[in-house]
Formats: structure tokens, sequence, C-alpha cells
């Protein structure tokens, strides 16, 4: 009878049955290593992420152009910007910002290990950060706070990562209001400062028009018919007076107009923030992630120890 082919994996198997007490002291020692890391990382803390999705758009009027002055208010130059939310990004990335999100005092509930009790707290994110400085506290959230910025869509995604669920949650949605408020605040297009401009240039009117009107009052008692004297220089005086006053009532109906117009103009200049998600409790864990730990620790020491053992011991590998 003809005799059965040998497997292919044969000579695989006979090499590693071969090698196998080579890496007996190895593996022990990775297991060793991942029992450890294990035992390790079960009792860290869970990390819980809040994401908030930010869909930015354009002013009718300015565009890119509003969001550039946005930008440059906030010590930030975009030179060669594709789009106008990515000035939303360095606005989300820039000091001042930060600075006043680590100020701000969150109440939450936490956990100081896995499996300990929750503890209510009332801090601000600085004192959380445990950092006793402005500038460490700054350096020390570019760990928890990510800003991605989706180049076809131009969604923003904005993530804050804590032990808390409350305060990633609190933080995120902190964070979003603080660009909302920037955005309105910092707004300085060209149609709110001629608003500005048309309602101070206004209020003179109203005055000279007041002057006018009291000064026309004031001749008017005393000459009451000046357009029949008989005497040409009350007729003229009559008359400057007459047309002083009504020239200050025209100017101070197509100010009025001309304000009406710079408000409505600065309001449409204003850019447009469209929270799509403000930011979320989270309920499951983003982290650690304690399985690719273990298995990078076993790996690790057992293939350290593997090469260890064939460096000190000539030979030993090939037994």
């Amino acid at each position: 009878m003809p005799q059965a082919s040998a497997s292919p994996l044969a000579p695989i198997l006979t090499a590693l049955r071969g090698r196998w007490p080579a890496w007996k002291a190895p593996l022990r020692a990775g297991f060793l290593a991942a029992l450890v890391a294990a035992v390790f990382v079960l009792f860290l803390p869970n990390r819980y992420t809040s994401t908030a999705r930010i869909l930015p758009g354009e002013s009718p009027g300015n565009g890119l152009g509003a969001l550039s002055a946005l930008a440059g208010a906030a010590g930030l130059s975009l030179p060669g910007a594709d789009s106008s939310d990515a000035a939303y990004v360095d606005i989300l990335n820039s000091r001042s910002l930060r600075e006043a999100l680590l100020q701000t005092r969150f109440r939450f509930h936490q956990r100081s290990w896995r499996f300990g009790a929750e503890q209510a707290k009332d801090e601000t994110l600085q004192a959380y950060l445990d950092q006793p400085n402005l500038d460490g506290a700054v350096a020390a959230l570019g760990e928890h706070v990510t800003v991605t910025r989706d180049l076809k869509t131009r969604l923003l995604t904005v993530a804050v990562e804590t032990k808390s669920p409350e305060l990633s949650q609190a933080a995120v949605q902190r964070l979003v209001a603080l660009l909302n408020d920037f955005v309105t605040a910092k707004a300085r297009t060209r149609g709110s400062e001629k608003a500005a401009f048309a309602e101070a240039r206004l209020k003179d009117a109203r005055a000279e028009l007041d002057r006018a009107q009291a000064a026309f009052q004031r001749f008017l008692e005393a000459n009451r018919n000046y357009a029949l004297s008989a005497d040409p220089t009350v007729k003229l005086e009559g008359a400057r007076l007459e047309m002083e006053y009504r020239l200050q009532q025209q100017l101070v109906g197509v100010l009025a107009q001309n304000r009406e117009q710079a408000l409505l103009e600065a309001k449409n200049d204003l850019p447009i923030l469209n929270v799509l998600d403000p930011g979320n409790l989270p309920i499951d864990k983003s982290g650690p992630a304690r399985t690719p730990i273990v298995l990078f620790f076993l790996l690790f020491v057992t293939v350290g120890t593997y090469l260890l053992q064939a460096w000190t011991v000539p030979g030993a590998s090939r037994r």
C-alpha cells in the first residue's frame, strides 16, 4: 500500500519541539510578568471620554474673513487657511480658552481606584489635574482634550477624557460654551463697527436736533409771525433757524435708517456655530486598554528573556 505523504507542517512542528526546552524559562517569565501586569491594571481607575460635535457655518457676509478676525483676536494667524472652520480648531486650542476651562469649577463624582467608593468633588479643573501653576496645567490639559477636524465634512470633534463621566461631560460642554461666547463676543466685523459708529452718530444728531428745536422755539415765542415781518433781519434769522431745524430732522431720520441697516449687517456677519452634539454622559470606559497591556508584557518579557538567555548562554537557544 502507498504510504501517506508527510504533512507540510511536520518540519515546523519538529523544529518547535526541538526548541521547546529553550522557550520554557522565557514563557514562565512572560506569564509571570503578564500576571503582575494584570493585577496592576485591574486596579487602575477607568477613564471616560465625552465627545461634542460642531459643524461650523459661515456668515453670509464675511465667511473666512470673520473667522480670521476671530483668530487674530486670539493672537493667532491663519496664513493660507483653506476654510473658515480651521479657525475654530485654533481657537479651541488657544491658551485663553484653555485657561478659562481650567479655572472653571465643576461638581462631579469620582472613584479614587477602580473598586473604590465614589467621592463627591467640587473643584476647578486645574486642581483636578493637580498642577500648582497655570503653565503646567495648560500642558497637562493637552493630554485630556482632543480637537479634530474632518476635511471632507468640516465637522469638528471635541473630546475630553477624565476619570469621571460627569466631569468629562461637563468639561466638554463648558469648552463648547466658551467657544460660542468667544465667537459672539469677539466677532468685531465691519458691520458691527459700522453699527456702533451709526449709534454714536445718531446720538449726537439727536442732541443737535434738540438744540436746533429749542433755538427755533425761543425765536418763535418772540417772533410768532416772522414771515410777515417787515424787518428783513427777522425774516432771515427765522428762515435760517427753521432750515437748520428741518435739516436736523432729516439727518436724524437718515441716521436712524443707517443704524438699523448696520445692525442687520452686523447680525448677518456673525459666524454660525451649529452644535450637533453638546457632549454625552459616557457609560462605557475609554481606557485603560487592559488586555493589550497584559499581552504586551507577556510578549515583551518572553522574547526579551529568550534573547537574553541566548546571548548569555551560548547554544542554549539551540538545545
